[in-house]
């Protein structure tokens, strides 16, 4: 069982040196008192040995100790098994520690047993250091939450401003299209009037812009499958009822909110010529606009836009020398950095335009 020279009082004395709080208990007799400890646990507990021997270890117990615990302990007892727990004791002087401990049977050769074994540890520290991260884990959600409240309403404030400059945008952009309005009202018809209804027209469509981007609950983006809808419902309402007619087949994008004038002014210029030239002598025809995001590389999607009719095409149109809504159109492509492809489609015109999307691109 020992080696030689290793008897019991050595064994004993080594559990007595041992910096371990080390504990017996004896289950044969009443109430399964303590019979043994060492000078760890009397350091521990600040209890003399005579205070201990023949109590059970409930004097340990105060009113935090958590009974749930106690009860798996008594249980663990009663039937004779291993046991380990943290659980809040109190020493003498009625100051609370953690207690770290595994209670252990010993049994003897026929497997009776003789005494519950109890190593223990004082886990004071560590439950101290876990609730000070607690603590500061509490607070750096406190702070989180302060913090992420600040942006919430900063970026609130923010969206309300940038809505209300778009609103205000709207509403002198409508003004300065009134007043051109007016004016070509009182200019004898020809060139200087025509230039001014355009000119009127063109600004409208910006202010619809801003009204839609009002209208929007991200200020950063914009849904253009609306954006286009509504755009192209007000522009075939302006030329009244009529023959030909307007379709849309856009994709639902989200695009930058910057994207929004440029594109406005493009499906205005493209979709009002077509609706005003395609269709001389009011026939019947078919105004189409479609939208989609096609990859042009891994990195770069692009925005493919077509605006086409089956109209008299670009031939047979009258030349406009002092015209200006082809080179707006490409100056606006050009701003977005994108390329245009005019094209009869025989029958009619076709105008196909690609613009960025991400990468070097994007707007």
């Amino acid at each position: 069982m020992f080696p030689p020279g290793f008897t019991v009082d050595v064994f004993a004395a080594a559990f007595e040196a041992s910096p371990t709080p080390m504990v017996v208990t004896d289950p044969r007799r009443a109430d399964n008192p303590i019979v043994w400890v060492n000078g760890a646990f009397l350091a521990l507990t600040g209890y003399a040995r005579e205070e201990l021997y023949g109590h059970n270890c409930r004097r340990l117990q105060g009113p935090l100790t958590d009974r749930a615990t106690l009860d798996g302990l008594r249980q663990a007892i009663v039937q004779g098994r291993a046991f380990e727990c943290e659980l809040l004791n109190y020493r003498k002087d009625g100051t609370p520690f953690w207690n770290g401990m595994t209670v252990s049977p010993v049994r003897d050769a026929e497997g009776a047993i003789l005494y519950f074994f109890s190593a223990q540890a004082d886990m004071t520290h560590t439950h101290r250091l876990e609730a000070a991260m607690r603590d500061a884990y509490g607070a750096l959600e406190r702070e989180v939450g302060e913090r992420t409240a600040d942006l919430r309403f900063a970026l609130e404030q923010k969206t309300a401003l940038l809505h209300e400059v778009d609103h205000r945008v709207k509403n002198n952009l409508q003004v300065i299209s009134s007043l051109m309005l007016l004016k070509a009202r009182r200019t004898p018809p020809g060139e200087a009037r025509d230039a001014l209804q355009a000119m009127a027209d063109r600004i409208g469509a910006l202010s619809t812009a801003h009204r839609m981007l009002y209208s929007e609950g991200d200020v950063a983006r914009f849904d253009f499958r609306e954006f286009a809808d509504d755009l192209i419902a007000d522009l075939a309402a302006g030329y009244g009822p009529g023959t030909a007619r307007v379709e849309t087949e856009v994709e639902a994008l989200a695009l930058p909110a910057a994207m929004a004038a440029p594109l406005a002014l493009m499906l205005h210029e493209l979709a009002g010529n077509a609706l005003r030239h395609a269709f001389p002598g009011a026939q019947a025809g078919r105004v189409r606009v479609s939208a989609r995001r096609a990859s042009e590389t891994i990195k770069t999607e692009i925005l493919e836009l077509v605006v086409e009719d089956d109209g008299i095409g670009l031939s047979a149109g009258q030349p406009n020398p002092a015209g200006f809504g082809r080179m707006l159109v490409e100056m606006v492509v050009r701003q977005l950095r994108g390329t245009i492809a005019w094209s009869d489609a025989a029958p009619g015109t076709r105008v196909a335009i690609r613009v960025p999307l991400t990468a070097e691109g994007a707007p």
